[in-house]
């Protein structure tokens, strides 16, 4: 293999061209921090072995209608040349989103719905799973101490207490951050969006969680004789959801028959109050008692079968991810922790986490003929290890098929022993090695024995599968 050249080298760019098909073939591009995103006229002819053997490539994958070159620091200089040599149309992120969802299926264009609405408020949700992990080590008694932190210290109670109210004002008003990022994405106002949410979870109205203990209590409104409850929807999903696609639909039309000299005026407060008297009358009610139907049809299966339901679920997760469809089950996530109080389903797919870096750190070892590979194999260990897999699941996992059904296979061993033993987290945490702050203190022995056995079966098995030689290992070498 040819040393490195210098990042913006012209043969490195040329080369790339003409292994994507050459630039008639390219149709439009982007680049994000360490990727090409191109939307390919014709993806089969894309030659993946070719374009893996240059030096600035360290790694090219097909993945949600993009063909994604992994360049690494100074993508960008890339992309110019790139851009400057095929005369590509230079877009958008977005606007490769929408030619993507232009040739999506139904079923594709509804998981990036999904995706699109839950990925920007992530970083809130887990920044309170976080948070509520951090309060836990405080103020639960026997894990530093045998009381808790805070009775031993008495003095940093209120410091808990504290933490305590930032870490549950993202669920407490889950609905609002659902709401602004809903409406963004269906065309709507996103402040309107948030100010549903907010109605949706109002201190005036019975608590979802009172409602669930004693619906019968609930005061109502008498809207021509019809009882409609005053229940909020803190922690729900799925009725924010609807409501505000509503909502922003309403408002668009709305504005295109309202006249202008007075759409200030109308728009805001009529689709407010039409979509708010639409989701406490009918959406609200069916969508809830649906939401909370499938939170507990989750439960009773891990219930009734807790070694089967997490061993499928932690095997079916690493192609879930390839396809985008694990973000439905963000939404699951959600829903348990703003209905139960916990989640089930994070800690054990954080398996798959620890199991796609394990598999990677068995390939630095394993590819110890290939610096290239090698730099990719570390590089893609320590960001699995901090939570995102993607790198090394298209850098090296996939690329040479091997690890990664090891990591189908360990993942679902350490999720079914997670499982059984019913492991609990607050709400959607850190993902990673830092994973364990978001479980629930009870249940960090046997979190740390389910990721161990996790670890030692990946590492197992990437060898084992590379040693027997069935994979044909060598010819990606």
């Amino acid at each position: 293999m040819r040393k490195n050249k210098a990042l913006n080298s012209k043969e490195s760019i040329s080369q790339i061209i003409e292994y994507v098909g050459g630039k008639e073939n390219i149709q439009s591009a982007t680049h994000c921090v360490t990727r090409l995103r191109l939307i390919l006229k014709d993806t089969s002819k894309a030659n993946i072995n070719k374009l893996e053997g240059i030096d600035i490539v360290k790694g090219c994958f097909n993945a949600g209608g993009q063909f994604q070159i992994v360049i690494g620091v100074g993508v960008d200089k890339v992309y110019k040349d790139l851009i400057d040599q095929t005369g590509a149309e230079e877009v958008s992120k977005e606007e490769i989103k929408q030619q993507v969802n232009e040739k999506s299926n139904k079923l594709q264009k509804f998981i990036r719905v999904l995706a699109d609405i839950f990925i920007p408020i992530l970083p809130a949700i887990v920044a309170s799973g976080l948070l509520m992990g951090v309060n836990n080590m405080i103020a639960n008694p026997g894990i530093f101490y045998e009381q808790s932190v805070i009775e031993v210290n008495t003095g940093i109670a209120g410091i808990s207490g504290i933490i305590n109210l930032i870490a549950n004002t993202s669920f407490t008003f889950l609905p609002a951050l659902i709401g602004w990022s809903a409406a963004k994405k269906f065309g709507g106002n996103p402040l309107l969006g948030v100010v549903l949410g907010l109605v949706l979870v109002h201190p005036a109205l019975m608590s979802a969680y009172d409602f669930a203990a004693n619906p019968s209590a609930a005061p109502t409104w008498d809207i021509f004789g019809m009882k409609v409850a005053q229940v909020g929807y803190q922690g729900q999903v799925v009725p924010v959801l609807i409501a505000t696609y509503i909502l922003a639909k309403l408002e668009l039309f709305l504005k295109k028959t309202v006249p202008d000299a007075v759409q200030l005026v109308l728009v805001s407060p009529i689709a407010l109050l039409i979509t708010g008297m639409l989701t406490f009358v009918v959406i609200g009610p069916i969508t809830m008692a649906g939401a909370n139907m499938i939170t507990s049809g989750v439960v009773y299966l891990f219930e009734v079968a807790p070694v089967l339901a997490g061993a499928l679920y932690s095997f079916i997760s690493p192609p879930l991810v390839i396809t985008g469809m694990h973000h439905l089950f963000l939404g699951v996530n959600l829903q348990m922790a703003g209905t139960l109080g916990y989640v089930t389903l994070w800690p054990i797919s954080e398996t798959v986490t620890l199991s796609q870096g394990a598999a990677t750190l068995a390939m630095f070892f394993i590819l110890k003929n290939n610096k290239n590979l090698r730099g990719v194999s570390i590089t893609s260990t320590i960001s699995a290890w901090l939570g995102i897999t993607e790198p090394a699941i298209y850098g090296i996992n996939l690329r040479f098929r091997y690890p990664f059904i090891a990591v189908m296979v360990a993942s679902a061993i350490g999720g079914a022993f997670i499982s059984y033993h019913n492991v609990k987290a607050t709400a959607v945490g850190v993902g990673g090695v830092f994973s364990f702050l978001s479980v629930m203190p009870e249940y960090w022995g046997v979190y740390f024995t389910g990721m161990a056995i996790t670890f030692v079966i990946t590492i197992g098995l990437t060898y084992l599968f590379y040693k027997s030689g069935k994979f044909n290992a060598n010819d990606n070498i």
